[in-house]
């Protein structure tokens, strides 16, 4: 006879116990998770055990604030949630600056954060942190996990939220008990979300309203936001405007998503923008919003914005509607939907006279600069001639940013990875390694400055690591550039504080984390030097010495109305 009872009975196929770390490993599977950026820690050792045999690709950043920047440029360059991960305490906290980053541009993330046990949740704790309460206002959503049985229902809930309606950024909290808890059969996945309702179809009657003001137009403008590229709109935004003649302007966050080499294209608007993007907002009697919310950069004085122009906007997230400035046909529903029903209730127009104006003011005040010294915009054109305009761009924060969006020329969406809202420094270079992981077939290049790029250099170890083909170029001016600028035009040259002494050789540091470096200080090396980066199968820094006082042009004063553009010319 059997030593085993013949009362037991065998496990049911797929209703083993599982340990909270391996529910959220399979949840992770199951959501379609390919890639998590972090750092392992204690009050995670138990999900790192078992990430060990996963089938899951974990890229080890060397800071956490690394991480949570590359899984949101995986996510822009992607379309697909990015997943980062960190540990309790100062693993959580180095994270906010990313998810903040994450939810001011609509990207999609889930950020995994440890927590101590349950039991020790507000006993000040070694390495605690309430990361919940701290990233509630930075977040779609924050759990806190108390209940093994419910973890892979919050983690379905938490791509659902992250990836839905307007994406954001969803944290997910897990004290260590939680991960360690055993589980006995299949715990629940299913989504109960009351209150969480995205609108994706636009109301028929206000998009005939909407067609009825275009049709009506003399001088309409599109203004597309990154809401255009997050709903895969871009071909849809073309057919608008080449079917009623109407010119388009985009944000930072919407460049590609109508391409800058159309007759139509307005370029970039706004602080920074086209002169003639900005005239034509001013002129324009009607705003044809799409996926925008009317920040600040872009309106300049609010008061004085588009005073001839009614406002239609479309978007989907209603809490965007009339925030900034009154809109007189509100639509809200998802960009694309929106566009595929309101196109054939738009009438085919010329719009001649508007044209030929907005053409003039092309011819008589387009994007220029001198060509004294080595400059910062004549290197980002050869970057967009050497990869053929086909290359992922990842930017930092300030003078190299805007030098950019405005001299390559953006065709495609996902082109560009950038900080908008939040505008942070530190944030390029983590980006593109996030970019490059999930598109390994693209060129990626971040343009970066002096004083950005020593924000998070750390993660060259990563890029070289993991033999990522990253290119960096440092548009080095020995100064917080756009600080100075700043300084220079309103503060009487008064430099306080934005001289970067002692920056190193950047060459140097990337030979020495066992990248590829060069330092090109002569614009006849530029192009030789980037042929020879994008050839490279490694990690490679440009390190170039430009003009140290170059500014960006043209310039909206803080405050003025977008007409009121400093064009720097003499």
């Amino acid at each position: 006879m059997s030593k085993k009872s013949k009362t037991s009975k065998p496990v049911e196929r797929g209703r083993e116990p599982k340990t909270g770390s391996q529910i959220l490993v399979d949840a992770l599977i199951a959501e379609g998770a390919q890639v998590i950026f972090g750092i392992p820690g204690g009050a995670l050792i138990d999900v790192f055990d078992a990430l060990y045999d996963a089938p899951l690709r974990f890229i080890l950043t060397r800071h956490e604030q690394g991480a949570a920047h590359a899984a949101d440029g995986y996510a822009r360059a992607t379309g697909r949630v990015g997943v980062c991960m960190a540990t309790s305490g100062p693993g959580a906290t180095n994270l906010v600056t990313g998810i903040a980053t994450a939810n001011f541009d609509s990207v999609p993330i889930v950020a995994i954060t440890g927590q101590v046990p349950t039991n020790l949740i507000g006993n000040d704790a070694f390495q605690e942190a309430d990361i919940t309460g701290i990233c509630r206002p930075i977040t779609k959503h924050s759990f806190l996990v108390k209940d093994v049985k419910e973890l892979a229902r919050v983690i379905k809930e938490a791509f659902y939220i992250a990836s839905t309606g307007r994406p954001g950024p969803v944290l997910v909290d897990l004290p260590r008990d939680v991960s360690r808890a055993v589980c006995e059969g299949n715990p629940s996945s299913e989504i109960s979300l009351r209150g969480y309702k995205p609108v994706y179809e636009g109301n028929i009657k206000q998009i005939r309203l909407a067609a009825k003001v275009i049709n009506d137009a003399s001088r309409p403008v599109i203004y597309a936001g990154g809401g255009v590229i997050i709903s895969g709109a871009s071909e849809q935004l073309r057919a608008l405007a080449k079917k009623a003649h109407i010119p388009a302007t985009t944000t930072l966050m919407a460049l590609g998503a109508f391409p800058e080499d159309h007759p139509l294209s307005l370029g970039m608007l706004g602080m920074h923008g086209t002169a003639y993007a900005n005239h034509a907002v001013m002129e324009s009697d009607l705003i044809i919003a799409i996926g925008a919310r009317f920040d600040d950069r872009i309106t300049g004085k609010v008061d004085a914005f588009a005073p001839h122009a009614k406002i239609l906007h479309i978007d989907i997230d209603p809490a965007s509607i009339s925030k900034n400035i009154r809109v007189d046909v509100p639509v809200v529903g998802d960009a694309k939907n929106i566009l595929e029903n309101l196109i054939p209730l738009v009438e085919p127009a010329e719009h001649k006279e508007w044209l030929k104006t907005i053409a003039k003011w092309k011819k008589d005040r387009p994007l220029t600069y001198s060509d004294t010294g080595l400059k910062p915009q004549y290197i980002v054109e050869q970057i967009c001639e050497a990869t053929k305009g086909e290359a992922i761009i990842a930017t930092e924060v300030g003078q190299n940013q805007m030098w950019a969006a405005q001299f390559f020329t953006f065709t495609r969406p996902r082109s560009i990875i950038t900080s908008g809202g939040l505008g942070t420094m530190g944030y390029g270079f983590p980006a593109c390694i996030g970019a490059q992981v999930g598109c390994p077939d693209k060129i990626v290049f971040d343009i970066a400055g002096d004083g950005s790029i020593q924000m998070n250099i750390q993660e060259l170890a990563t890029a070289v690591n993991n033999q990522l083909p990253v290119n960096v170029a440092i548009l080095n001016n020995g100064y917080l550039g756009m600080v100075r600028q700043w300084q220079e035009l309103f503060f009487k040259k008064r430099y306080s504080h934005t001289t970067l002494t002692g920056s190193p050789d950047f060459s140097k540091v990337a030979q020495a984390y066992g990248a590829e470096g060069r330092l090109i200080e002569k614009k006849e090396d530029v192009r030789p030097a980037l042929e020879e980066a994008v050839a490279s199968p490694r990690t490679f820094v440009l390190d170039f010495h430009i003009d140290p006082e170059e500014n960006v042009f043209p310039m909206v004063p803080a405050g003025e109305a977008l007409d009121k553009m400093i064009d720097g010319l003499a």
